[in-house]
């Protein structure tokens, strides 16, 4: 009798721990990869658990996924020293990110903890990794122009208060020198930099020689290094994007820039890969495409009177293939792109930009009638003499076959003077309307 009313007793602690979605304790059984599977304790997807190894050591992982009885977990930090039977302790916490004024002019990790030495983030709030939804019908539109300082962009391709642009290259093409350019000289109460997934050299030379002293204290940088693990990488991009929308919902303009939205997906990718889900489009499970718009759809306009987040995010182009899953599907939820040609940049023309491959979708929204129609002729003279640059190299075309090759031909020099830019140098909104119509006035 007295074992019956003990295995009630206990099978009515379990059921109460059930509902809470916690329980006391488990233990490690199985380790493939870096994915974990604990037996003996429930905790819902997303909550923190504690490991202790047999040394008395302990790090943190994460809920990612479970199977009946097991759950799966990935780690967040150092995981040497685990041994089967490890002890899995539930904390029923969730990832949070500290927030605050005081996070201006710091350095921080992928969970939001500070890098740069210069002590712990006194008086931070915390905020929801994951960010509260906006409805689509309570966005403020999109309709000021924001000046990034770069010629080409301001007069061609004119980027919205609120847009989310994508920033599509291939590898040694001047991505994160444009990036640095963008950071010095848009005009934003705020910039949040995410460098999710870079080379740990490149973090400490962006900050040092690319944003500098001047761009890094109006700016928030975090990052997550290829050495990170998948889910710090991914919490990375998540928490840039939490700390924009805290100062979006201070009625500030924030300006999110993250490199790379590539290495995002990739790390979601070794996530989902690793607790089971199979691969769909190029080794890409089904959560990867479902987890870019979930992320990128945070960004944008806030109620209209608040601020808002214009989104700057990197793809990288595998090969230049423009037809890269990430970057079919990024093209797809953003609201432009600007793609970076190689043939350019071995040119020595910097930036650059393919202005023949690139489209603001929402450049006749923030623009006058004029600016539009004098930016499509400048695109139009330029398509037209790319389409007959070999015959004009190799002095086959002839003077007088095509009055707007002609016209081309002529203005080219001035053309590609007015698309080059020096990454000191700064162009404003008005400046680059302004030259925009002096050279397509030189051309009638």
């Amino acid at each position: 009798m007295q074992d019956l009313i003990k295995k009630l007793q206990a099978r009515r602690q379990d059921i109460e721990s059930s509902k809470s979605g916690l329980q006391v304790s488990g233990k490690l059984t199985r380790m493939v990869g870096l994915t974990l599977e604990a037996q003996g304790c429930v905790s819902p997807v997303g909550s923190r658990c504690k490991v202790e190894s047999a040394s008395g050591e302990s790090s943190m992982a994460e809920v990612v996924g479970f199977d009946t009885n097991k759950l799966f977990l990935m780690p967040i930090g150092p995981i040497e020293g685990l041994t089967p039977g490890a002890k899995i302790i539930p904390t029923g916490e969730t990832a949070s990110v500290p927030v605050g004024d005081m996070l201006l002019g710091r350095v921080l990790d992928g969970a939001g903890k500070p890098l740069d030495g210069k002590g712990p983030l006194i008086g931070a709030q915390k905020a929801s990794l994951t960010g509260k939804p906006i409805n689509p019908l309570g966005r403020a539109p999109i309709e000021k122009p924001l000046d990034v300082g770069i010629r080409a962009i301001n007069a061609l391709l004119t980027v919205g208060r609120g847009q989310r642009m994508g920033l599509f290259a291939g590898t040694g093409v001047g991505k994160s020198v444009l990036l640095g350019m963008m950071t010095r000289h848009t005009e934003a109460d705020v910039i949040v930099v995410g460098l999710i997934g870079e080379r740990g050299r490149e973090v400490k030379e962006f900050i040092d020689h690319i944003l500098g002293p001047e761009g890094l204290r109006r700016s928030v940088v975090v990052a997550a290094p290829a050495d990170e693990s998948p889910l710090m990488r991914l919490q990375g991009a998540m928490t840039a994007t939490a700390i924009a929308e805290y100062f979006r919902d201070q009625g500030l303009n924030v300006l999110l820039l993250m490199d790379s939205l590539t290495r995002f997906a990739q790390a979601q990718r070794e996530l989902a890969l690793a607790i089971g889900e199979p691969p769909a489009t190029r080794g890409y499970p089904p959560s990867v495409f479902a987890k870019l718009p979930a992320l990128v759809e945070r960004a944008g306009n806030g109620l209209p009177g608040g601020g808002s987040i214009t989104a700057i995010y990197t793809v990288l182009t595998e090969g230049d293939d423009q037809q890269d899953p990430i970057a079919d599907s990024a093209r797809g939820i953003l609201d432009g792109h600007m793609v970076l040609s190689r043939h350019l940049a071995e040119s020595g023309h910097y930036p650059a930009i393919d202005i023949e491959a690139s489209v603001s979708r929402v450049m006749n929204q923030v623009v006058t009638p004029e600016q539009q129609q004098l930016a499509l002729q400048l695109k139009s003279m330029f398509s037209a003499w790319s389409q007959s640059r070999d015959l004009i190299s190799v002095g086959a075309y002839k003077q007088g076959s095509d009055s707007q090759v002609d016209q081309a031909i002529a203005l080219m020099p001035k053309i590609k003077e007015f698309l080059q830019q020096d990454f000191r140098h700064s162009s404003n909104f008005e400046q680059s309307s302004s030259q925009l119509q002096q050279l397509m006035n030189s051309a009638s």
